[in-house]
């Protein structure tokens, strides 16, 4: 089998699904009718490691080096046979291929214990209520982490089931310790990972082998599998591109790294990687590759020719996901952070809405780089064509949206496209919180399968989100999750601590902010993160704007996250444990009406903040604005009218009663039986599916049916109600 192209996914990314990148690119190239395979070398590593066969092999190696081991890797290798009679049935169970061991692995009598599961004080919280296959999962994934435990302490200190020596990755402005660090002997762990690698390039005999590296955790191991091929097949040209170098690499100049690689791309890889094919082929000159690092006399040189133009989003074709393991991936599943649990658990097809960012002014963000600068949104038409390509492939549903941010106006634009092709699917993306996400687009997107969406709170401070140019406000965030989690969408915030200048009240006042997101529920799952300072945003670019030094010197290798000092601001590290610890308390309901000092050693100040300020925020009575271009649909059904007659202080009137259903609820409402005749006549003919009026359309209509007061009808209460079974102003 011959094949110009074969991508590579090195270790390790996820377990439960495969990484977009090599699908993206080999979708591309499809287009250009380049023969391509792809391969998720992580989840084929996990897979022959973690099996009878490869445990087996893991064992005999660990006792044969003979090392003093601790009480708990003693333990897991005493237990050698209950791990090796239980991992393929284990790993089998993640695969959902045999859900009914979920009551063997429940009843803690099946599968060995060693360290992780001395962690049990979560298990009632997390899963009283949620039923043995997801306690069964969990149990699961302690197993693997116990073997995981083993594996650093015996074998190979940088293993991880996400990540694999990620500390050579990150910030590594030289490339010394990682070029040290592939001087020495294969580890176990990679000789595992380069046996399969010689299989594939065996089996496909490519010209050209790409690795796409999205993390620092995935750097180390792409370049042990390029010194393997230029050592065992010289003849085949290495390239790299994804994430890390594009934005860790974007001033290489170390000639050493092209011992290992060919070329290096930067930002999307369409073009670059068309070009290197026709290099190769003799079909263009050398300078006419794009985004293109390369050595010429020992020098790293950088081509970008213009004349080459990046193709558009609608060009590129369908995400191709054939040749990986689909059915094979492991669902395991973390606990301690909801929206953490949708990356670790489940299948999801991975698709972008638009490149790029549509907001793009936010000061801490690599606004500066082609990825996020440069915004191109999908026609909502194009992404169901996609989405419908892709459930054919994979015979899977559930989709999640990478963008850095999804516009609301095309996610309003695919959920009206995704009911109206009566599409079932599962989806969940990032977005702003912004005021675009009325209570009735929360609903429609729910309605299309929109299950979670993350965003960025940062700090939750209205200095400190004007300062980094968010677009938002406290307020507004908390009413616009109020709409998602009303709508049954859940709200994951990505919050900061320690921004330019933020100060020991600040910190503390965001934290009681996020207190209060919790207790009136309407955020569900959150995560703090420590500011970082990277090259390419505008803080780096001008940290004197900001008030905070750089402390950074220039590198040959990776230039992106910068050392810092702000010696405006707080001792930001000492609250990081604080935060976090609260957090988790937070997103199981545990300790909202505890004091903020029980979560940190040292003395903070009392926050400022009413502890009533978010409440009073989502009492805060919303009027609805209707412009006439708003579009008005209905996904609910008229069931029946029946006229009837009201009788109060000896008058009488006639009135329709209408009963309305959508899938789980029913009202009844009573309207003078003119002003019924016309809104059932409305409903009906906004039942045809895809039918869409404006409310400037309805206005006519009903001044035509010879009623008035159109806004005095709509906002009366039996009608301002209708959003509850399907009625919605967009």
């Amino acid at each position: 089998m011959d094949s110009s192209v074969f991508l590579i996914t090195p270790p390790f990314t996820q377990l439960n699904t495969p990484y977009p990148a090599t699908a993206y690119l080999k979708g591309f190239l499809n287009t250009k009718k380049i023969p391509t395979e792809q391969v998720d070398l992580g989840i084929e590593t996990i897979l022959r490691l973690f099996c009878k066969k490869g445990l087996t092999n893991l064992f005999q190696h660990i006792k044969a080096l003979g090392v003093e081991l601790s009480p708990n890797a003693a333990r897991i290798l005493a237990l050698e046979n209950e791990y090796l009679n239980t991992i393929d049935h284990v790993i089998g169970f993640l695969q959902s291929k045999s859900p009914t061991l979920a009551y063997s692995i429940s009843k803690r009598k099946f599968l060995p214990e060693a360290s992780r599961f001395s962690h049990t004080d979560q298990l009632n919280w997390a899963f009283g209520n949620m039923g043995i296959q997801d306690l069964s999962k969990y149990l699961s994934t302690m197993y693997l982490e116990d073997l995981s435990d083993l594996i650093q302490e015996t074998t190979d200190e940088h293993f991880g089931f996400s990540r694999y020596a990620e500390k050579l990755g990150r910030s590594a402005n030289s490339f010394d310790e990682l070029y040290n660090s592939l001087a020495q002997n294969s580890s176990y762990i990679d000789n595992v990972y380069l046996e399969i690698l010689s299989e594939k390039i065996h089996l496909f005999k490519p010209k050209l082998v790409g690795f796409s590296v999205p993390f620092p955790g995935n750097l180390y191991a792409a370049f042990r599998c390029a010194q393997w091929l230029k050592s065992n097949h010289p003849e085949i040209k290495v390239m790299m591109g994804g994430g890390f170098p594009n934005t860790e690499l974007r001033s290489l100049k170390d000639p050493r790294v092209f011992d290992y690689f060919d070329f290096i791309t930067l930002d999307d890889g369409e073009r670059p990687v068309e070009n290197i094919i026709q290099y190769l082929n003799n079909e263009i000159k050398v300078s006419e590759l794009k985004r293109t690092f390369k050595r010429e006399n020992n020098e790293v040189i950088y081509i970008n020719a213009n004349t080459s133009k990046d193709y558009k989003q609608t060009e590129v074709g369908t995400p191709d996901y054939s040749g990986l393991p689909l059915d094979k991936y492991i669902s395991a599943l973390e606990i301690a952070n909801p929206m953490h649990r949708l990356w670790s658990d489940g299948r999801w097809n991975k698709l972008t809405m638009a490149h790029g960012c549509y907001w793009g002014k936010c000061t801490f963000c690599d606004i500066s780089l082609d990825y996020i600068k440069i915004y191109e949104p999908v026609a909502a038409s194009m992404i169901c064509d996609r989405m419908e390509a892709l459930i054919n492939d994979t015979g899977e549903n559930g989709f999640h949206f990478v963008d850095e941010a999804a516009p609301p106006s095309l996610m309003k634009a695919l959920a009206l496209e995704i009911i109206k092709r009566k599409l079932v699917v599962t989806w969940w993306t990032n977005i702003r919180f912004e005021k675009s996400f009325t209570r009735d687009l929360c609903i429609l997107l729910r309605a299309s399968g929109c299950i979670a969406v993350s965003g960025g709170l940062e700090v939750a401070s209205d200095r400190l989100l004007e300062l980094i140019e968010k677009g938002i406000t406290v307020a507004q965030v908390a009413k616009v999750n109020q709409h998602f989690t009303d709508a049954g969408i859940m709200v994951h915030a990505y919050l900061m601590y320690g921004f330019p200048t933020q100060t020991d009240q600040e910190t503390v006042d965001s934290l009681e902010m996020v207190r209060q997101l919790f207790k009136t529920g309407v955020l569900q799952s959150a995560f703090w993160h420590q500011f970082a300072m990277t090259a390419h945003s505008p803080v780096g670019l001008n940290p004197a704007k900001y008030n905070v030094i750089n402390k950074s010197k220039q590198g040959d290798f990776a230039n992106n996250d910068l050392v810092h000092e702000d010696p405006s601001g707080s001792d930001h590290e000492r609250y990081g444990f604080g935060l976090k610890k609260s957090l988790f308390n937070y997103m199981q309901q545990n300790c909202l009406d505890d004091p903020l000092q029980k979560w940190f050693e040292f003395k903070i100040p009392n926050t400022k903040v009413p502890k009533d300020h978010i409440e009073k925020i989502l009492l805060e009575p919303e009027w609805r604005n209707l412009r006439d271009d708003n579009k008005v649909i209905w996904m609910g059904k008229v069931a029946g009218v029946t006229n009837i007659i009201q009788s109060k202080k000896g008058m009488k009137r006639e009135l329709m009663a209408i009963n309305l259903h959508d899938k789980s609820t029913t009202i009844k409402i009573e309207v003078p039986v003119k002003h019924g005749e016309w809104l059932t006549k409305i409903l009906h003919e906004l039942e045809t599916p895809g039918k869409i009026m404006t409310v400037q359309q309805l206005k006519k209509d009903y001044s035509d049916t010879g009623l008035d007061d159109f806004d005095l009808f709509m906002e009366n209460k039996p009608i301002s109600n209708l959003y509850k079974v399907g009625l919605l102003y967009l």
